[in-house]
């Protein structure tokens, strides 16, 4: 029986864990372990968008926010977005995640989400939550490229991860990358171990949403025209 797209993913998300040492006041969050609906919903919408063996175009984030995929075990997608776009719906949690909400208006003027998750396959150098604390019960949101140390007790495991995403069956020919400094980062590490031909960059979903939501809609058109570029 031919394994599928989603077969890989899903058991690549089921032997997701980090066991590395990580700089005082970090912490890495696996949402798989966190809550036992996380890995049902993520089975539900790999089977449903990538039941099949297309090769497909990669898109990468950062890493997955507490609200976000940290919840849905899926990238960029709250469980508004998970239920209203993806027709899947969530009981034991309800989230917002601003990113989300950028990516799925991209997604719904691309196509849809079936033309949009036949095409492209969204996920992380660091596909885990991070997350640092900041004083008595308050932890926020941490970027793998935040602190040098942080990153540098990353960096293996995050060559490792892109390593196990390429193996999935993506086009290696060209990667785009959500947010300009991780753009630099993965530079780095394909000057390194040459994964990709192409990096191109794109403003990522949360800096759009917060500091450019006036032109939205232009970052909307300027997803959507190079994503469709890629496939010239």
């Amino acid at each position: 029986m031919t394994e599928t797209f989603a077969d890989k993913i899903i058991a690549f998300n089921q032997n997701l864990k980090f066991e590395g040492k990580l700089p005082k006041g970090f912490s890495v969050l696996n949402p798989f372990l966190e809550n036992p609906e996380t890995m049902q919903v993520m089975r539900q919408f790999y089977k449903k968008f990538y039941n099949d063996t297309n090769e497909r175009k990669f898109i990468l984030g950062i890493n997955p926010s507490r609200h976000g995929a940290a919840v849905t075990g899926i990238p960029f997608t709250d469980t508004k977005q998970l239920e209203k776009n993806c027709g899947i719906k969530m009981k034991s949690a309800k989230t917002h995640e601003v990113s989300s909400v950028f990516l799925y208006d991209m997604i719904n003027e691309f196509g849809g989400v079936k033309e949009f998750y036949n095409q492209f396959y969204i996920n992380s150098p660091f596909p885990l939550a991070i997350v640092q604390n900041k004083g008595p019960d308050r932890w926020i949101n941490a970027n793998y490229y935040d602190n040098k140390v942080l990153f540098n007790s990353l960096k293996n495991y995050i060559i490792k991860i892109l390593k196990k995403h390429i193996d999935l069956g993506i086009d290696t020919s060209e990667v785009f990358v959500l947010g300009k400094k991780s753009a630099d980062y993965i530079e780095i590490l394909n000057d390194e171990i040459q994964m990709f031909e192409k990096i191109t960059a794109l403003e990522h979903p949360r800096y759009i949403q917060q500091y450019k939501f006036k032109n939205r809609q232009f970052y909307i058109d300027k997803y959507i025209l190079t994503l469709n570029q890629s496939k010239v």
